[in-house]
């Protein structure tokens, strides 16, 4: 499941598609500011028919760093274990310092790149906590974000390559399932055109449906004001109440670029987009992307131009499922299926050949986990766990299957360890005591080993007295 060109692939729309020549890597010492004009101090309210789920307006004290809690930082030059340099040749490495990533005090948030003396960069990349950012079932999620990229032009913005983009749940914590779990880029873009790109990324790379590592994609020029000297709002709408199912992108309320289901295989649009995404935001420097438009970084590159975002929101309308499910809308004593989780980390899935078909959960190592809202075990205790798993680990390689209760951080309830079981689709069904449990709870399953290797895959589980 690793990319072959070792490009993870938030990868570049139309942008390779021009296929220009590669530019030289130079690195210059001056700094450049830049003036900020103020943005708008909250977003706008959700439209009629809508629920707001995620906001961030990014008011705050200036030289401070983003909430915590609704964001993380991406550290470095790449995920653990997953491609260097972000998978992008991009040559920054990113950081949490405030210098890089900061609230201006006056409801921006400013990601802005920097070179040192030594011709070294820096820069910043934060994504959402979150990972389930998707439409309810026959319903529309719409992700926005007003942004002023970075407002540097001509020779000076060699090399810069802003963007506001999503990535399936599946790839946090596994990091070489690129393109398959998908990647949705409301906003990309290089070398400071006034252009913005919008983009699907799908299937395999290279080639596949979604014409890897390129994507299908679309750009168009900003409205009025250059997409460098003002704020425009970036909008991927995601329409599940429409056959074929499909994705949105507009800027300024301004359509330029859509994607359906029809235009691939049932399954690879499945992979794609049957899951929830994380949202992302960073500034690189460097890589595929600037390349392909007649250069990277050079002599002449300034840094210290930021990517000026106003908000970022998430709305959703519709369907069966826009508010959190219904108190005790599972039960606990009947097969819970592993793919239907409601939260996840590092989780990834595929179709089973377990008995009755359909998916599992796997990938599965330590750190990773998966939610399921609303399990009911009535008045009378649970007193048992049992799940069907199966493992094709190397020896020696092992781990704990584990049930925490409401929280990740809440100490398991049970667990049961698992190895080899003959392979990946040797499935074996195992169970453990629990702790007795009644009433209605979130159940976490987390997945504990001491090897960074996968361990176990999980087809279902359920609960017993």
């Amino acid at each position: 499941m690793s990319d072959p060109s070792g490009i993870h692939r938030r990868h570049r729309s139309p942008r390779r598609a021009l296929l220009a020549v590669l530019g030289t890597l130079g690195l210059v010492a001056a700094v450049a500011t830049v003036a900020v004009p103020s943005a708008n101090a909250s977003a706008p309210p959700p439209p009629s028919g809508w629920t707001q789920v995620f906001l961030d307006d990014f008011n705050g004290a200036a030289n401070t760093g983003v909430n915590t809690s609704d964001w993380q930082y991406d550290i470095g030059t790449s995920y653990p274990g997953g491609p260097a340099n972000w998978g992008t040749g991009e040559v920054e490495t990113m950081t949490n310092s405030t210098a890089n990533v900061s609230l201006d005090g006056n409801g921006n948030l400013r990601i802005t790149p920097r070179r040192d003396a030594a011709g070294n960069w820096t820069s910043g990349r934060i994504e959402t906590v979150r990972t389930d950012f998707q439409p309810p079932a026959g319903g529309k999620l719409r992700v926005e974000g007003r942004i002023q990229m970075p407002n540097v032009t001509g020779t000076a913005a060699e090399g810069y390559w802003p963007a506001f983009w999503m990535l399936g749940a599946p790839y946090r914590g596994n990091y070489h399932n690129w393109p398959s779990v998908g990647e949705l880029d409301l906003m990309e873009n290089v070398q400071g055109l006034n252009r913005v790109w919008a983009t699907l990324h799908c299937g395999t790379n290279p080639g596949g449906p979604c014409n890897e590592t390129t994507g299908l994609g679309n750009y168009t020029a900003c409205p009025g004001s250059t997409c460098q000297s003002a704020f425009h709002t970036y909008t991927m709408e995601w329409d599940r109440s429409v056959s074929p199912e499909t994705i949105r992108f507009s800027v300024d309320g301004t359509q330029f670029h859509s994607v359906n289901a029809s235009q691939m295989d049932a399954t690879t649009w499945s992979n794609a987009t049957n899951h929830g995404f994380f949202i992302i935001l960073n500034v690189a420097m460097g890589g595929a992307f600037p390349d392909a438009f007649g250069g990277g970084l050079d002599g002449d590159t300034q840094p210290g131009h930021p990517m000026v975002v106003d908000y970022v929101q998430v709305l959703s309308t519709g369907g069966s499922d826009t508010t959190p499910p219904p108190t005790g809308n599972r039960d606990a004593y009947s097969a819970i299926q592993a793919e239907s989780y409601d939260g996840q980390g590092g989780v990834s899935t595929e179709s089973t050949a377990d008995s009755g078909g359909g998916q599992n959960i796997g990938a599965l190592a330590d750190g990773d986990w998966a939610l399921y809202r609303g399990v009911d075990f009535g008045s009378t205790a649970a007193t048992q766990f049992v799940a069907r798993v199966a493992s094709g680990a190397a020896g020696g390689v092992s781990g704990l299957v584990e049930v925490r209760l409401d929280s990740r951080g809440n100490a398991p309830i049970g667990s049961f360890a698992v190895g080899n079981t003959g392979g990946w689709q040797s499935w074996r069904t195992i169970p453990a005591n629990i702790s007795r449990v009644t009433g209605t709870h979130d159940v976490y399953l987390t997945f504990t080993s001491g090897q960074p290797a996968d361990f176990v895959n999980v087809n279902w589980f359920n609960f017993g007295r």
